[in-house]
């Protein structure tokens, strides 16, 4: 089964503490039930019960500690960490965040030479500590070059912080926060780790209404010596963008886990509702929309498990993955918002309904491209790949499924962030060429005449500092790189070949859309809209595979899933 279901969970684990994990913490969330879930999440209700369940079951400790300062049964193991974070998701995203700045706030560490503060941080997690991620400020968000958090130099030696950071989780209960300034009087950046039960530390408000604490806090004259000290200059820089390769690549887990309760909720709904004499799930264009949205959902979870085989894999040689990472952050988050739409323009109004799982979902699907920062962020770093991408292919290892047991120990040593434009990929076309399904052959014919107007209608230096401009371009772009992502895992998991035409149904008319924005920017030349012109294409229209996969894969979930009351 491609999506998760809580009571089919029967999925193959390398180890028993891994598969222990994941069935404890569905047993937790189906114990304490729907009702209570969204009672808690109404009242904005702190969640100490999932935190002393974490602490009683050394959740957090087995996933977020890497091989060899912890147990035996603790690695930083994204296989199973994609896993967790999908079921965090499908329960609700409030307990997903807390675990997620929890790895962020450990990113920075685990990349420190500091063994001192890695044993520590090991130590508390095997207490059921949480942690915090200091790098956003108020006045400037996440822009690193415009930090005001300031190191004092002091005479002997040591130093005192002061400074604001703001949307800062679990800034109420962390043990440690990682707090990334500046040097006072120099340009030299530094991650230091801060205690916040030590005097000068000051945990202002919360600033959001949630079950979450997305704080903002103060250090004022916060003594920091040496042995606080992470990462200093350039490594500080690299720690910060590294960290966030590690962490916010499960944005795009959150986003599977809410749609996929979400999509049980509301096909259940919609197929035991009859309106005007039929069953809602009978209309044409209720189909039409939860074909397309579980198209999308499938589409999400594979590219994810694919984008995490290239992170498993990396090495100082084999980059890839600094492209696959933004598009998951990215796109999986933003297609979540597809799914969600689809499925509401069908339950329309009981999308609302105040005991629903899907008035979680339609609120909180909103916040994961935005919790990255903007869309246009991420699409201005994927744009950087595309000209090694289209016209300079390398050979390439082929990169297997990587659900095996092991410690991912680059992610904490991936060194500079520069030099993204010299990373090099292998030819995208060979695995669309092994799919021969009548619209997987017209995406590759929209591609490569996107290609072609990259080659000869190239864009200009204008056009290439125009973000508007940009964002079309890179839309684009990142759909041909999910698309290959999605063909990848389609062969290795060997994904029906029903599914895949019906995903690329979709994506035909994804790209045909994004066409259409192109041609109707502003600063798009008339030889480029007519190259816009011809990638906008219909879809192969086989009625009887929509219907199929309507029947067996759609429709079939209909009373697959209900949480527990």
């Amino acid at each position: 089964m491609i999506l998760f279901h809580p009571h089919k969970h029967d999925r193959a684990y390398p180890d028993e503490r891994s598969r222990e994990v994941m069935l404890d913490t569905i047993s937790f969330f189906e114990a304490k039930g729907k009702q209570r879930l969204k009672e808690d999440d109404h009242a904005a209700v702190w969640y100490a019960d999932f935190l002393d369940f974490v602490k009683r079951e050394r959740i957090f400790a087995t996933m977020c500690t890497p091989a060899g300062y912890g147990a035996d049964d603790a690695r930083w193991d994204s296989w199973r960490i994609c896993e967790f974070a999908e079921i965090l998701g499908f329960y609700g995203l409030p307990y997903w965040y807390t675990w997620q700045v929890s790895v962020l706030g450990l990113g920075p560490i685990w990349m420190s030479g500091n063994d001192a503060v890695k044993h520590r941080a090991a130590e508390l997690l095997e207490g059921g500590a949480i942690f915090a991620f200091g790098l956003s400020e108020k006045a400037h968000g996440a822009d690193l070059y415009s930090s005001e958090m300031t190191l004092a130099p002091q005479t002997d030696g040591s130093y005192r912080a002061d400074g604001r950071k703001y949307y800062i989780g679990n800034g109420n209960e962390a043990a440690l926060v990682s707090v990334f300034g500046k040097i006072q009087g120099t340009d030299d950046y530094v991650f230091f780790a801060v205690d916040t039960s030590r005097p000068g530390y000051t945990c202002i408000q919360n600033v959001v209404h949630s079950q979450n604490y997305v704080s903002e806090f103060e250090l004022a004259d916060y003594p920091v010596t040496e042995a606080d000290i992470l990462h200093r200059g350039d490594e500080a820089w690299n720690a910060a963008l590294n960290t966030v390769n590690i962490g916010k690549f499960n944005l795009g887990w959150a986003s599977i886990g809410i749609c996929t309760h979400a999509f049980y909720e509301a096909i259940h709904h919609a197929a035991h509702r009859t309106l005007y004499g039929m069953q809602v799930t009978d209309f044409p264009h209720a189909k039409a929309l939860f074909t397309d949205a579980y198209a999308r959902l499938v589409a999400m979870k594979l590219v994810a498990l694919r984008a995490a085989d290239y992170m498993r894999s990396a090495s100082s040689e084999d980059r890839r993955y600094l492209l696959f990472n933004p598009v998951v952050k990215m796109k999986v988050t933003t297609q979540g918002e597809d799914v969600i739409n689809h499925l509401w323009d069908v339950i329309a109004a009981k999308g609302f309904e105040k005991d629903m799982y899907f008035e979680m979902a339609a609120r909180d699907i909103r916040a994961l491209p935005k919790l990255e920062g903007t869309v246009h962020v991420n699409i201005a770093l994927i744009v950087k790949f595309m000209a090694n991408y289209f016209f300079n292919p390398a050979e390439m290892p082929d990169i297997p499924r990587r659900d095996d047991g092991a410690n991912d120990e680059f992610l904490f040593d991936q060194g500079p962030t520069r030099g993204l434009s010299k990373i090099r990929f292998q030819d995208y076309g060979p695995v669309f060429d092994r799919f021969d399904l009548p619209n997987v052959g017209v995406f590759r014919e929209q591609t490569e005449t996107f290609k072609a107007m990259l080659f000869q209608a190239r864009p200009d230096e204008d056009q290439t500092a125009d973000i508007d401009f940009l964002l079309a371009l890179g839309e684009i772009f990142t759909l041909v790189v999910y698309a290959q992502l999605f063909l990848e895992n389609a062969e290795i998991y060997g994904i029906e070949e029903d599914i895949v035409d019906q995903v690329f149904d979709v994506f035909v008319r994804d790209l045909s859309g994004f066409a259409v924005q192109l041609h109707g920017k502003p600063s798009t030349t008339d030889a480029q809209t007519e190259f816009c012109l011809s990638m906008i294409r219909k879809p192969a229209v086989d009625a009887t595979r929509a219907e199929r996969v309507w029947k067996k894969h759609v429709f079939a979930l209909r009373d697959a899933y209900e949480m527990s009351p």
